[in-house]
């Protein structure tokens, strides 16, 4: 029998820092104040962010007619980009929990971003049903609670089946989140000089004090958690694709959606990672953490994903043409050569066509080619929920309802302050906690790991 030596395995940090110094540089963004880099970010995303308060304002004082909505397109740009802010969060817990269960060592510098994201992004989905419904006032009815009248939702619907599958996934990625950050609150909490921030650690640390019991029954619940949210990855999204799925509409009514919609999720969710983290490592020094090895990774899961998304399309148009039925074949007929072709193959090329120079290794080494690609992969996706969504409903079994949606300044904005919202949170997320796992990284660092000379 022979022990591992640990010495011999590569070492996902490079430039072999000592412990001391990964606490150094992780923890440097939150002990020196925020330069105007910085303050100038924060104002360009809260401009962004303001932008879609001022949509949402017209919206709750003109009504949802400013919308570009119409009969038979009810469902428009918040549907769209709600389903595109859930797929975004999916990254994060593919990453943290999937990766951690896999045992891959390469996710330690990148997992604790990745779950803030996710957290962000499914608070920035969260605003668009509760505004689609036209009554936000009244979205306290969408979840079950005792009374008198008999007054229940409807169970039958998918559209509440969303808001059980994201809160639950919102939860467990929250809870997920927080005890990872536990053992680093702790470190924060011994290293700091300010005495209001050593209050503040010391109670989000809950006692932490690094001892074998301690970390004993952390990576156990770590692993419960891991396990937990790991269905959720396959779930959260298969029930958000049962919005379309479970439907009589043609393009919708279609057993792909499921498995086609957990893959779309995943490689927009690594694209959004992999262009924030580009610029996370060069701001604050990260790269011999957030390493070229790990970004070439992640672009082979998305060259993976984008593989599947495009072999998805292609079942489709099999499926309408296998089933015989004529307004299905119809539908995808017309996704791809009707008035919104445009739509389509955008969608096409930066999902399918795109991601294939990731093929070639000097391109996902590369920064620059791999940020826009990615960039390219995240507006692909977008188009792809505005082409299912839309097309569906613009052209259904009545060729006298079919009108053509044309999204409104309205609708733009709110878009625009959606992702003002989500990266608000982000650069305020740099600041004030750790965005490297500070345990996670010194666990795979050099040196870290016992070696045993005798066997």
């Amino acid at each position: 029998m022979t022990t591992t030596d640990y010495r011999h395995e590569p070492s996902v940090v490079e430039g072999r820092p000592s412990l001391r110094e990964l606490d150094e540089i992780i923890a440097k963004p939150l002990e020196s104040k925020p330069d105007k880099k910085y303050f100038l970010a924060l104002a360009v995303t809260l401009s962004m962010l303001g932008i879609g308060v001022i949509g949402l304002a017209f919206s709750f004082y003109y009504g949802t007619g400013l919308w570009g909505n119409n009969n038979p397109v009810g469902w428009g740009f918040p549907i769209v980009n709600f389903v595109f802010w859930v797929g975004i969060g999916h990254a994060g817990t593919l990453i943290s929990a999937i990766l951690f269960l896999f045992r891959q060592k390469w996710r330690n510098g990148i997992a604790r971003f990745a779950e803030g994201m996710t957290i962000f992004a499914v608070m920035t989905a969260m605003i668009f049903p509760a505004i689609h419904v036209g009554r936000p006032w009244l979205a306290g009815y969408l979840f079950p609670y005792p009374n008198q009248h008999s007054l229940w939702v409807n169970f039958t619907s998918p559209l509440l089946w969303d808001v059980f599958a994201v809160s639950t996934y919102f939860t467990v990625s929250f809870i997920f989140w927080y005890v990872g950050l536990i053992p680093d609150f702790a470190t924060l909490r011994d290293k700091t000089f300010s005495k209001i921030k050593k209050v503040i650690y010391s109670v989000f640390s809950l006692g932490w004090r690094g001892s074998n019991r301690h970390w004993q029954h952390y990576e156990m619940v770590y692993l419960i958690l891991a396990g937990f949210a790991t269905p959720l990855v396959l779930s959260v999204h298969t029930i958000v694709s049962f919005d379309f799925a479970v439907s009589i509409l043609p393009g919708w009514h279609t057993t792909i959606f499921p498995p086609y919609f957990v893959a779309g999720a995943v490689f927009s969710g690594f694209a959004m990672v992999q262009n924030v983290l580009i610029f996370i490592r060069k701001i604050f020094n990260y790269e011999h953490i957030i390493t070229l090895d790990t970004l070439e990774k992640m672009n082979k899961i998305i060259l993976l994903t984008g593989s599947i998304v495009g072999y998805a399309y292609a079942m489709e148009f099999f499926t309408a043409w296998y089933s015989g039925v004529q307004p299905e074949q119809f539908t995808f007929v017309n996704r791809a050569f009707g008035p919104y072709a445009w739509a389509y193959w955008i969608m096409a090329s930066c999902n399918v066509f795109f991601p294939q120079f990731f093929w070639i290794k000097k391109i996902r080494r590369s920064i620059p080619f791999m940020f826009v690609l990615a960039v390219l992969v995240n507006v692909g996706m977008w188009f792809e929920r505005f082409v299912i969504t839309v097309t569906s409903l613009s052209r259904d079994y009545l060729p006298s309802s079919w009108a053509y949606y044309t999204p409104t300044l309205t609708d733009f904005a709110i878009l625009i302050g959606s992702f003002g919202f989500f990266f608000t949170w982000v650069l305020l997320f740099t600041k004030s906690l750790p965005v490297v796992s500070i345990a996670e990284i010194k666990a795979v660092a050099e040196g870290s790991q016992p070696s045993h000379k005798d066997h």
